[in-house]
């Protein structure tokens, strides 16, 4: 199959990548689309076709459509705090560039689309664990964009037939096992970069917002998914719309929750670094506690996540850095 990978120089992208090429079901001949705002060229390989394109040049996308089966759309923005500053921003790339896609994909017949979504269509958690029929009430506008693309993708495919999986991503975390992707993403804000850069010396501290939840140790609880394990999702997604000829929409978690206190003394641990931390004032909007359900993603597409344990999960965070520090 042709696969061409929307944003697949970036760090969930280029894993996508990885797992494409080595999908052991069916070979796939993947061309990368990015613009390199946030992807790197050394997370490229030789075995897939790049084109340097903005998915706000209709032109230059459509171009790089033709020819393909099918595509994986993983070019939005994402850091929530932004999109509450700058909505224009976050309107313009996710939900006009989206769009670009979505038409391109229909001028240029390509059927099949699978799109990194978010736990953030969601919002404050009503019940845990979180399932796909929880209410879907953003708290941020990068949640709403996400939602709305969502919605969008519906209407393509009642009306235009293209079939596609929506992937509700909770937090993404770690690094390549093997070692072959290890770029690390510019300007992180994610718990396990900032945690890692305070161990290579490159902050002097994490701040740690709130010990005094409702939680075991007082620090907030979040649903960590390997970004390995995340990959082979997109693959499995993939076979599923296209073998069964229908849409879905998934939670891809761990079913784990891990502490901010735990990921850090699980970082000492394994890093022997003293990893400097300070509580702050909790932050408005954070809940105590998020955790996934990922039945339905187990059920439909035989999916479990392998690495997503918080010792994988620093180890490999870990790895990448040593080596990006050599």
């Amino acid at each position: 199959m042709r696969v061409l990978v929307i944003g697949g120089a970036g760090y969930i992208g280029s894993h996508v990548v990885k797992a494409l090429l080595n999908d052991r079901e069916e070979k796939h001949e993947v061309t990368v689309f990015d613009n390199l705002s946030s992807g790197l060229r050394e997370n490229l390989f030789k075995e897939a076709a790049f084109i340097e394109g903005d998915i706000l040049d209709y032109d230059v996308l459509k171009k790089a459509m033709e020819g393909q089966d099918a595509l994986i759309h993983l070019a939005a923005f994402k850091a929530a705090g932004e999109s509450m500053i700058y909505p224009e921003k976050y309107s313009v790339n996710n939900i006009t560039g989206t769009l670009n896609i979505l038409n391109a994909a229909c001028e240029t017949g390509v059927k099949y689309f699978v799109f990194s979504s978010s736990a953030a269509t969601y919002g404050e958690p009503a019940y845990l664990p979180i399932d796909e029929e929880h209410p879907k009430k953003p708290t941020n506008y990068y949640g709403f964009t996400k939602l709305e693309i969502e919605r969008f993708l519906g209407w393509y495919d009642r009306l235009k037939g293209i079939k596609y999986a929506a992937l509700r991503y909770f937090n993404a975390a770690g690094y390549d096992p093997e070692g072959v992707v290890c770029g690390l993403e510019k300007n992180p804000a994610n718990l396990l970069p900032v945690v890692m850069e305070t161990a290579v010396g490159m902050r002097p501290e994490v701040k740690v917002f709130g010990n005094d939840y409702d939680t075991p140790d007082g620090t907030g609880v979040r649903d960590y998914v390997h970004v390995t394990d995340l990959a082979d999702a997109h693959v499995k997604s993939l076979h599923y719309i296209v073998r069964h000829q229908e849409s879905l929409a998934v939670n891809l978690g761990s079913e784990n929750g891990i502490s901010v206190d735990e990921m850090i003394k699980a970082t000492r641990k394994i890093t022997g670094q003293p990893v400097q931390s300070v509580y702050v004032e909790r932050r408005a909007g954070d809940p105590a506690k998020l955790v996934a359900s990922s039945k339905k993603a187990k059920e439909l597409l035989n999916w479990h996540p392998r690495y997503s344990d918080v010792d994988t999960l620093v180890k490999t965070t870990w790895d990448a850095y040593c080596k990006n520090k050599r």
